[in-house]
C-alpha cells in the first residue's frame, strides 16, 4: 500500500509539474527578447495569458506592423504607440500596402521620435501613388541611428535636416523632389557612416550628389539602366572604405573625388558613361571585384594599384582578359586572383570572341606574390583559355594553391570526359615543371 501511495504521489507531482506555467517564471528581459522578433500583433495575442503579459506587450522594445494582417491598421498603431512604456523604443518598422492605411504616416513617426527611437523603417507599396515624407520631423534629432525608407516615398526637404546621431541610412527606390533635397538630407548627418542607395526608373534628380565626409560604405545600384539618359552622380566622401556600385548605364557623369582610404569596392556592369573616372579612383583598395569590360569603361593610363591583394574579375565581359592583362601588370602586390563567370543565366556561356595575347614581360605580381588562383566555370574546351591558364601556373613562382572548376559532364559522355582528362593532366604537368610547390585542385560545380 505504502508502494501504491509512493507511485501516486510521485504522479500527482508530475502533473503539477505538466501544469505549471514554465515560461512565466521566466524573467522579464528574456520573455522581451522572445517577443521582439514578433510582429506586434502577434505579440499583443500574448497579452491573454494573465496580467503579467499584458503589462510585458507594452514593454516591447521592438514594434514591427504590417497593413496586410489588420484591418483597423492606422487606429492599431496609434494605440500600440500611445500605451508604449518602454524607457525607450529601439525600433519602429512599418510596412503599409494600402493608400487607406497611410493617411497618419506623419503622427506615427512623431510618436516614435517622441519615444527616442533609434530604428526606423518605413515600407510603402502602394501601385500609382505615393507618401510624402513629413520632413518637419527631422528638422533636428539626436536618437534615431538607423534609418531605412522603401518605395513609394517622395522626400522633399526644402531646408537643412539635423539627424546628429544617424549612421545608417538605407533608401530603396524613394524618390527627391529635388536635388536640393538630396543635398539637405545628406549634409544633415554629421556622423552618417553607411549610405545605401537603389534606384529605379523613375526620374527625380539629374545629379545625385553625394557629398558626406563621414561616410565608410556607400553601396548604390540602379536597375531598369535601358530608361536611363543624361545626368549622373557626383561623389566626395574621402572616408569611404568600402564601395559597391552596379547597374550605372548611359549616363552622362559618374564621378568620384579621391577615395584614400578606400579598401574594398565591387563595380558590376558600369558602362556607357560619357564622363567617368571610376577605376582611377580605386587606386588604393586592397580587394577589388570587377565585372567589366575594358571596352566600356575608362582605365586610367599609368595608374598604379599599389595595395591591391585581392582581385575578382567576370569572365563573361567583352575582351575581359585584356582588363585581366592590364590588372596584372599594374597591381605589383597581388595575392590571390579570382576568374569568375557572369551573375545571370543570360551571360553564362555566351560566346566571347578574341583572343588572349601573352604579355611581352611577366608582372611583377606573378614573379614576387601571386599565391591563390582560382579559376570558376573553367572552359578547358577553349584554348585561349587553357593558354591563359598555362601561363599564369608557369609564370606565378610563389603560388600555394590554384582551383579550377568546370561544369559537370554526364559519366555517359566518355569522349568528354577523356579529352578534359588531358587537358587536366597538362596543366599538372606545367605545374610539375615549374618551380613553385603549387596545390592543384580540380572539380566539377
Amino acid at each position: 500500500m505504502e508502494h501504491k501511495s509512493k507511485i501516486g504521489g510521485e504522479s500527482l507531482r508530475n502533473r503539477d509539474a505538466v501544469k505549471e506555467d514554465r515560461l512565466s517564471v521566466l524573467p522579464d528581459d528574456l520573455l522581451l527578447r522572445i517577443l521582439s522578433p514578433l510582429r506586434t500583433e502577434d505579440a499583443i495575442y500574448t497579452s491573454f495569458l494573465s496580467k503579467r503579459w499584458r503589462y510585458l506587450c507594452k514593454m516591447v522594445p521592438n514594434l514591427k506592423f504590417d497593413s496586410y494582417y489588420s484591418y483597423a491598421f492606422s487606429e492599431h498603431v496609434y494605440k500600440s504607440l500611445a500605451l508604449h512604456k518602454a524607457p525607450f523604443l529601439e525600433s519602429l518598422h512599418v510596412k503599409i500596402r494600402h493608400e487607406s492605411d497611410a493617411s497618419d504616416v506623419g503622427i506615427w513617426i512623431g510618436a516614435a521620435l517622441a519615444r527616442n527611437v533609434r530604428r526606423l523603417i518605413l515600407s510603402v507599396t502602394f501601385i500609382n501613388e505615393v507618401v510624402r515624407f513629413p520632413s518637419v520631423l527631422f528638422s533636428w534629432n539626436d536618437t534615431l541611428v538607423f534609418l531605412k525608407l522603401k518605395h513609394c516615398i517622395v522626400l522633399n526637404f526644402p531646408s537643412r535636416v539635423c539627424l546628429v546621431s544617424l549612421r545608417n541610412l538605407h533608401l530603396y527606390f524613394v524618390m527627391f523632389r529635388d536635388e536640393e533635397s538630396v543635398c539637405n538630407l545628406l549634409s544633415g548627418c554629421p556622423r552618417l557612416e553607411d549610405l545605401v542607395v537603389y534606384r529605379g526608373s523613375a526620374v527625380d534628380v539629374v545629379t545625385f550628389t553625394i557629398d558626406v565626409p563621414s561616410l565608410q560604405r556607400l553601396t548604390m545600384a540602379e536597375d531598369s539602366p535601358e530608361e536611363r539618359d543624361g545626368g549622373g552622380y557626383v561623389i566626395n566622401a574621402p572616408s569611404l572604405r568600402y564601395l559597391d556600385v552596379s547597374g550605372f548605364v548611359g549616363r552622362e557623369v559618374f564621378l568620384i573625388e579621391n577615395l584614400p582610404e578606400l579598401v574594398e569596392a565591387n563595380v558590376v556592369d558600369v558602362y556607357d558613361i560619357a564622363n567617368e573616372n571610376i577605376m582611377a579612383s580605386l587606386t588604393s583598395a586592397t580587394r577589388l571585384c570587377l565585372r567589366l569590360s575594358p571596352l566600356q569603361i575608362k582605365y586610367p593610363t599609368g595608374s598604379i594599384f599599389c595595395q591591391l591583394v585581392s582581385l575578382e574579375l567576370c569572365t563573361g565581359k567583352k575582351e575581359w582578359w585584356n582588363l585581366l592583362a592590364r590588372m596584372l601588370d599594374s597591381s605589383p602586390k597581388l595575392q590571390i586572383l579570382k576568374l569568375v563567370p557572369a551573375y545571370y543565366l543570360r551571360d553564362v556561356d555566351r560566346p566571347v570572341s578574341g583572343k588572349w595575347n601573352q604579355p611581352k614581360c611577366v608582372p611583377e605580381c606573378l614573379l614576387l606574390h601571386l599565391e591563390t588562383f582560382v579559376w570558376k566555370r573553367f572552359k578547358w574546351q577553349r584554348e585561349d583559355e587553357k593558354e591563359l591558364a598555362t601561363y599564369i601556373l608557369q609564370n606565378s613562382i610563389c603560388l600555394k594553391k590554384a582551383v579550377f572548376s568546370t561544369k559537370p559532364i554526364n559519366p555517359e559522355k566518355l569522349e568528354k570526359l577523356g579529352k578534359r582528362r588531358e587537358v587536366i593532366n597538362e596543366l599538372t604537368c606545367v605545374v610539375r615543371a615549374s618551380s613553385n610547390s603549387c596545390h592543384l585542385v580540380f572539380k566539377s560545380e
